[in-house]
C-alpha cells in the first residue's frame, strides 16, 4: 500500500490504542494535520486544541497518569516546539510516558536557520527518554511503535519524533507495525528482581523491629498498591509515601503515616528518623523527602526496589538492592515468604504504639480563623464531598495542602512532584477528562499558579471539558512569601500578586466558564456542592486568609526529625537535654518518650 508520511503516522496512533491528541497547529506540522482532519471526520480519534502549547503536553501528562497508558501530543516547529519543553521537563522529572510529536522544517533546509527552525532534538535531549528525527517515510511506523513502546515500559517517560515538514508529505510503500511486534536490540528493562536479593530483603524485613515502608510514583506506575498493602499488613508495617506515591497505600489504613518530607506529617518524618529498616518501593531519595540527606533514616537498613538501575545507591546505598519492576518484586518477595513455611511473626507492636502517640501529639490540623476562610478548610470541604475524584494540582501551598488532606486511591492524586510546575493543575485536569469523562475531576489551584496557563478555560469551554478548577487565593505567591517570611527576615520581593489581580469571575465567564466565589465558611457547603453538581467546567474563587503557613516544615538542610510550626509545647520538648535510656543504656533524646533503641518508655 502507498502512503504518505503523515497518513502512515496517523495510523500507527490508531493501531497502538491512541484515541485522543493534544496540541496546536502551524505551518511545518499542516500535514500531519491535514492527515489528521480525514481521521476525525471518520471518528477513529479526537483531536482536543488547546491554547498554548505548553497546555497540550500538561494536558497529555494529565491523561497518562490518569490511565496509564501513553500520552500524545502535537506542536509545530520552532516556538511551537520550544513551548512544550516545560511540559516534557515536567513528565521527564515523574517519570510518565508521553509521545510528543513535533513539526519541523523540510529536510533541505535544516541547519539553515529556516523560519521556525529550532533543534528541539537538541534542546530536549536532557529531558526524554529517547529522541528521533525521522529523515524518510518509510521508516514513520517503525519510530512511532518503538517510541510508544520505549515510553510505556521499563521507567516510563517522555519520547520525541521530530518530523520534517516533507516527510509527511512523502509517499512510500507502507508497512504497518501492529502493538507486540516492535524489537529494540539492547533495550531489555529489568523486571523480575534476583532471587539472592529476594531471599535476604525477606530475612532484613524478618528481623526488623521498626521497619518503614517508604513507596514512591514507582508503586503507582507498576499498579502495586494490593502488593503494599498485603506486604504492610503481613508484618505489620507502617507506610509512608512521597507526593507521587500518594495513593500507592489507603491514607485512612491504620498503618498510613500519611506523607513524609518538607512538608510531610511529623509523625512520618519522625517515624523515618527512628526506624531500623527503611524498604523504599518505587522512590528515589530525593531531597525534598530526604532533608539532610546524610542524617535521612541513619539509624536504618535500607532496601531498595526499583526499575530503573540508575537510581539505586545514587542518593543512598541500599543493605540490598534490588532492581525490577515494583508490583513483580513484590510478589516475588510475598512468594518467598508464603514458600518458606516459616510463620510471620511480626515485632512491631512497640513500634506502632509509638507511631500513635506521635498521631496523637502532631496531628494535622485544619485553622478556623475568625471571620475568615483557612485554605485547608475549602480543601477539606472538597474531599469530604468528592472523596473518590481525580485530583489534580498546581504548585505551592495549595499542593502542599491538598497533599496533606486528600486522600486519595491510585491514579487520583495527580501533580507535578519533580519539577514542580505552576499552570500544570488545570490543562493537567483537562486531560484527565478527556480520558475519563464519567469521573469526577477537580483542579486545586493558587491564584498565582493558575494565571500561568489559564487560557485553557478556552478549551474547557469548546469542548464542554467538565473540570471543576478550585482557585485557593491568598493573592500571593504562598509558597515564596512563606520562605521569605521564615528564611529573608519578611522581605517580600515580587510575590505580592494583589497588585493586577484580576477578577477571576469575570474572567471564567468571559470565557464561557460558570465562575462563583466563597469567602464565608457559612456558605462553602453549599458553594462545594454547586460546583460539584454543575454539568460543565467550573472555576470556583475561594478567597482565604492571607498568611496562612504550610505546616509542618522541614527547614533546607536540616533533617526530617526538626520541623518548624509543631505545637509550642513540642517545640519546647525538641530542646531537651540528651538523657540514658534506663533499660538499655542508649544515650538518646527525650523528644518522643520513647527509645529509639529499645522502644522502653523514657
Amino acid at each position: 500500500m502507498q502512503a504518505t508520511g503523515a497518513y502512515i503516522l496517523i495510523d500507527t496512533l490508531c493501531r497502538h490504542g491512541v484515541k485522543h491528541i493534544f496540541g496546536y497547529p502551524g505551518g511545518a506540522i499542516l500535514p500531519i494535520y491535514d492527515e489528521l482532519y480525514r481521521a476525525e471526520s471518520k471518528g477513529i480519534i479526537q483531536h482536543i486544541l488547546v491554547r498554548h502549547e505548553q497546555g497540550a503536553a500538561h494536558a497529555a501528562d494529565g491523561y497518562a497518569r490518569a490511565t496509564g497508558q501513553v500520552g500524545v501530543c502535537f506542536a509545530t516547529s520552532g516556538p511551537g516546539a520550544t513551548n512544550l519543553v516545560t511540559g516534557i521537563a515536567t513528565a521527564h522529572m515523574d517519570s510518565i510516558p508521553l509521545l510528543v510529536i513535533t513539526g519541523q522544517v523540510p529536510r533541505s533546509a535544516i541547519g539553515t536557520d529556516a523560519f521556525q527552525e529550532t533543534d528541539i532534538f537538541g534542546i530536549t535531549l536532557p529531558i526524554v527518554k529517547h529522541s528521533y528525527v525521522v529523515r524518510a517515510a518509510k521508516d514513520m511506523a517503525r519510530i512511532i511503535a518503538e517510541a510508544i513502546y520505549i515510553a510505556t515500559t521499563g521507567r516510563p517517560g517522555p519520547v520525541l519524533v521530530d518530523i520534517p515538514k516533507d516527510v509527511g508529505l512523502e509517499v512510500c510503500e507502507y508497512e504497518p507495525v501492529e502493538p507486540g511486534q516492535v524489537k529494540l536490540r539492547g533495550y531489555r528493562p529489568t523486571i523480575r528482581g534476583n532471587a539472592r536479593q529476594i531471599a535476604q530483603a525477606v530475612q532484613l524485613i524478618r528481623e526488623a523491629k521498626r521497619p518503614l515502608l517508604y513507596v514512591g510514583g514507582g508503586a503507582i506506575t507498576a499498579g502495586a498498591h494490593e502488593e503494599v498493602l498485603k506486604l504492610a499488613e503481613l508484618f505489620q508495617i507502617p507506610v509512608t509515601t512521597t507526593l507521587m506515591g500518594k495513593g500507592a497505600f489507603p491514607e485512612s489504613h491504620p498503618l498510613s503515616v500519611g506523607m513524609l518530607g518538607m512538608h510531610g506529617t511529623a509523625y512520618a518524618n519522625f517515624a523515618v528518623s527512628e526506624c531500623d529498616l527503611l524498604i523504599a518501593v518505587g522512590a528515589r531519595f530525593d531531597d525534598r523527602v530526604t532533608g539532610k540527606l546524610d542524617e535521612f533514616a541513619s539509624r536504618a537498613k535500607v532496601i531498595h526496589i526499583d526499575i530503573d538501575p540508575a537510581e539505586v545507591g545514587k542518593n543512598r546505598v541500599p543493605d540490598v538492592p534490588i532492581v525490577g519492576s515494583v508490583k513483580p518484586v513484590l510478589q516475588q518477595l510475598l512468594k518467598h515468604i508464603e514458600d518458606s513455611g516459616q510463620a510471620v511473626e511480626p515485632q512491631t507492636q512497640a513500634w506502632l504504639e509509638r507511631i500513635t502517640i506521635w498521631k496523637q501529639d502532631y496531628p494535622l490540623i485544619v485553622p478556623q480563623p475568625s471571620g475568615e476562610l483557612s485554605p485547608q478548610e475549602v480543601i477539606v470541604a472538597f474531599g469530604r464531598h468528592a472523596p473518590d475524584a481525580y485530583y489534580t494540582t498546581d504548585v505551592g501551598q495549595h499542593q502542599m495542602w491538598a497533599a496533606q488532606f486528600l486522600k486519595n486511591g491510585p491514579r487520583r492524586w495527580i501533580s507535578s512532584a519533580g519539577l514542580g510546575t505552576m499552570g500544570f493543575g488545570m490543562p493537567a485536569a483537562m486531560g484527565v477528562k478527556v480520558a475519563l469523562p464519567d469521573q469526577q475531576v477537580i483542579c486545586i489551584s493558587g491564584d498565582a499558579s493558575f494565571q500561568m496557563n489559564s487560557q485553557e478555560l478556552a478549551t474547557l469551554a469548546q469542548y464542554g471539558i467538565a473540570v471543576k478548577t478550585v482557585i485557593i487565593n491568598n493573592f500571593w505567591q504562598g509558597m515564596v512569601r512563606q520562605w521569605q517570611q521564615a528564611f529573608y527576615e519578611e522581605r517580600y520581593s515580587h510575590s505580592n500578586m494583589a497588585e493586577g489581580m484580576p477578577d477571576f469571575v469575570k474572567l471564567a465567564e468571559a470565557y464561557g466558564v460558570k465562575g462563583l466565589r466563597v469567602s464565608d465558611r457559612q456558605d462553602l457547603d453549599a458553594i462545594v456542592q454547586e460546583v460539584l453538581a454543575y454539568d460543565g467546567p467550573v472555576l470556583l474563587d475561594a478567597h482565604v486568609t492571607r498568611d496562612e503557613n504550610c505546616y509542618p516544615m522541614v527547614a533546607p538542610g536540616k533533617p526530617n526529625s526538626q520541623m518548624l510550626g509543631l505545637p509550642e509545647a513540642k517545640v519546647l520538648e525538641k530542646a531537651a537535654e540528651l538523657v540514658y535510656c534506663a533499660n538499655c543504656g542508649a544515650k538518646t533524646i527525650s523528644t518522643h518518650r520513647f527509645c529509639p533503641e529499645c522502644g522502653s518508655k523514657l
